[in-house]
């Protein structure tokens, strides 16, 4: 018996029985019963920008498709505050992405877009790469919204079924017969039924909950045999280190007055190793200094000034260098990231977000909010901070006309990694740094490979450190692997990975930008697609196929 007839029969049976079991349900409930199934040909889970194209591209392979998302806004971090797109090289941009990009090009060519200052007067700075490309009609950098609006439009013009809010039953939801996902049923109590299914959510639920191998934290550089793996003390690649001697303890000299917020007491470890420390979240913010746009920062509940005695600290030292991450995106608004050794990257409170329950990770979540807007706060009001920084930081507030049903904070806290999938191929720095050949291309990448930093500590020394920054230069473009975003075999043969790829921590440190995860998008629902048509497993795809509609796609799969 093949593997479509398998799994047709299997879906066949489960959808007699969930029909039984809805029909019982609903003699109880009336008729409100809380049980809904629904079908398609590919189920994907997630509302990032990885599962708005994968749908897109589902629906043009013929298929037909539904997002099943947690999230209520659609785009992930491309539409929550992460506008200065990490490009690389931007030539490796292919297929629906670049379309993406396209539509913010042409977003911008009207007068009626900017509202708050002149195109003329923006400029064409770009992380990189100019902002804007009119050879190419594309533009790299934009406003939080406008990327909302264009997947909005993508799921309007595709006329894509979306469920919102709407959060998968990690402990049961997931139903596999003969190593092939049945169906998986949300929190709620909706079931989706599927041929094929793709995670595209930050955290890999669905790849956890149905039994695929994954890893958190970063192997140890042994594991793969890779120079820029594991704990990394004593490298200090950007400004986000120590770069002066700075005290730790509450009473400066006096360890047993105990240390300041956030930095750890425990033994680093030894550089190579691995851990399971994961690398530090924040919300990339979108401020302006725009009077007639700008939310002045305002006290958070739990505010407490103790935990910035830190930066107090480095402010004494002479650094000043607070605004160089205000990168700016149109109408005089930025996207804020992290910058220097003490800012929005909340580290080291985050270890158990990868596989911590909703509840959990809610709290996790929150913390990091009132964290980062208590710093907003301590910045403009504390008299700790030095004058010229404080004067110039209350020109500054959130951005009126960006995320107005959520005070103007973004959506989606930036989980820059949590699991990855472990398969029969692993992306690591020798891929990623052009030392071996990938096989069965299906896009590529070609950021820094890049890391924040895991863990604040004391050096044997008495001084404070961080820990895990790292930033090394990808030499050329590179190919990613069809292997890196399937099972192993064995594990699940209806299952694909776009975000949560099977890659080292380093080489992830590449791959994970918005543009890739688009990308891993568009070829997970080409791939899906081909399954469905040839009676597959998805590790059993003819790659040769997918290869040839790829590039139809203007996929790149190679560089020269």
């Amino acid at each position: 018996m093949n593997y479509q007839v398998r799994i047709k029969k299997s879906l066949y049976l489960l959808a007699f029985l969930l029909m039984i079991s809805a029909a019982g349900m609903q003699s109880s409930y009336g008729n409100h019963s809380p049980y809904k199934i629904y079908t398609a040909d590919i189920i994907i889970y997630g509302g990032t920008s990885s599962a708005i194209i994968a749908a897109v591209q589902a629906k043009r392979m013929g298929k037909s498709v539904i997002i099943v998302s947690p999230d209520k806004h659609m785009g992930g971090l491309s539409s929550a505050g992460l506008g200065f797109t990490d490009t690389g090289n931007k030539e490796v941009i292919g297929g629906l992405a670049r379309e993406f990009y396209q539509r913010v090009f042409s977003h911008y060519q009207h007068d009626r877009s900017w509202i708050w200052q002149k195109k003329e007067a923006y400029g064409n700075k770009g992380q990189g790469t100019p902002a804007i490309d009119g050879k190419e009609r594309t533009m790299w950098i934009f406003e939080p919204h406008v990327a909302e609006e264009i997947f909005e439009a993508f799921i309007k013009e595709n006329n894509l079924q979306v469920f919102r809010g709407e959060w998968l039953d990690r402990e049961s939801g997931v139903k596999k017969t003969d190593g092939t996902i049945a169906s998986i049923t949300t929190v709620s109590g909706k079931t989706f039924i599927g041929k094929m299914f793709i995670d595209a959510t930050y955290e890999g639920d669905l790849m956890a909950a149905s039994g695929v191998s994954y890893h958190v934290g970063r192997e140890a550089k042994t594991i793969y045999g890779e120079e820029w793996n594991g704990i990394q003390t004593g490298i200090l690649h950007h400004e986000h280190n120590f770069k002066f001697n700075v005290d730790p303890y509450k009473i400066p000299g006096q360890p047993s007055s105990g240390l300041l917020y956030g930095i750890s007491g425990a033994d680093p470890g030894i550089r190579g190793d691995g851990d399971k420390r994961v690398q530090a979240y924040c919300y990339r913010m979108c401020l302006t200094n725009n009077p007639g746009n700008k939310v002045p920062f305002s006290k958070p509940t739990h505010y407490d000034p103790a935990r910035y005695e830190l930066l107090t600290r480095i402010f004494n030292g002479g650094w000043r260098d607070l605004f160089n991450k205000f990168d700016k995106i149109p109408n005089k608004k930025t996207d804020t990231n992290n910058h220097g050794p003490f800012s929005t990257d909340n580290i080291g409170m985050n270890y158990d977000y990868p596989d911590a329950s909703y509840k959990r990770r809610r709290e996790i979540i929150k913390e990091h909010e009132e964290y980062q807007k208590g710093l907003l706060y301590f910045l403009a009001t504390d008299i700790r901070v030095p004058d010229s920084l404080q004067k110039e930081f209350n020109t500054w507030g959130l951005a009126k006309d960006e995320f107005m049903d959520n005070g103007n904070w973004p959506y989606q806290l930036y989980i820059r990694e949590a699991r990855r999938m472990v398969s029969d191929y692993v992306m690591t720095e020798h891929e990623t740094l052009g030392k071996r050949p990938v096989n069965h291309s299906i896009g590529m990448g070609s950021y820094t490979l890049d890391s924040h930093n895991a863990q604040r500590y004391v050096k044997p020394d008495g001084f404070v450190q961080n820990e895990g920054d790292i930033g090394v230069d990808a030499p050329k473009p590179y190919s990613i692997s069809y292997g890196s975003i399937i099972p192993k075999t064995g594990e699940c043969k209806n299952l694909l990975v776009t975000v949560c790829v099977s890659s080292s921590h380093i080489a992830f440190g590449s791959i994970r930008m918005e543009p890739v995860f688009m990308i891993l998008g568009e070829s997970a629902a080409t791939a899906a697609s081909v399954a469905i048509d040839d009676k597959v497993s998805i590790q059993k795809v003819n790659y040769e196929k997918l290869k040839r509609i790829l590039i139809k796609q203007k996929q790149k799969l190679t560089i020269n």
